[in-house]
């Protein structure tokens, strides 16, 4: 009798220990996928917080950028140039968006768009506005238009991108001629 009880003892004892070895295996499953969760995490987190710089920086890129509309030859080396910004776009200073044209015969001419006039009938004021078109004339004696030559304008607001447009100018240079 005594030796049956003890078999059911050792028998007992067995399955105990198997019991705590699945219980141990567990539970280092559970630390290890724990672990992985933490990690994926992370990784997803910084990708998305790189996601968001990038997109920021591109929108500071293309906001507020000068979209001309059309570039005219006026009287006595002069172009009128009727614009807006890009869609989007956050207010500008006229002072901080600047020009230059640039020739093969002369020094370029440059300026801001600081005396620039609404046009249109949905906003207006000091800063330049999404949505609203204006116009103003630019200064080109250096790089006056001239038969069958190409210029180009460069267009920055502030921080924000650059705009090249090619002055196209043909064999007339009259006033009135649309260069782009």
């Amino acid at each position: 009798m005594i030796k049956n009880k003890e078999m059911k003892n050792e028998n007992s004892d067995t399955i105990a220990a198997m019991g705590i070895g699945a219980m141990i295996v567990f539970i280092a499953l559970i630390l290890v996928a724990a672990v992985a969760s933490a990690v994926i995490i992370q990784t997803a987190e910084k990708l998305q917080q790189n996601a968001q710089t990038t997109g920021d920086q591109t929108q500071d890129q293309m906001a507020s950028k000068v979209m001309p509309l059309s570039i005219v030859i006026n009287n006595g080396g002069t172009l009128r140039m009727t614009w807006e910004l890009a869609p989007g776009s956050e207010s500008v200073g006229m002072a901080e968006i600047a020009w230059s044209v640039t020739c093969t015969a002369a020094s370029p001419d440059a300026g801001t768009l600081n005396g620039a006039a609404a046009v249109s009938t949905n906003g207006g004021g000091g800063d330049a506005l999404a949505g609203q078109i204006y116009q103003v004339t630019l200064n080109v004696a250096n790089c006056a238009p001239a038969a069958n030559e190409n210029h180009v304008l460069t267009l920055a607001a502030g921080n924000a991108g650059f705009t090249y447009e090619v002055l196209s100018y043909g064999s007339s240079t009259a006033s009135g001629t649309v260069v782009v």
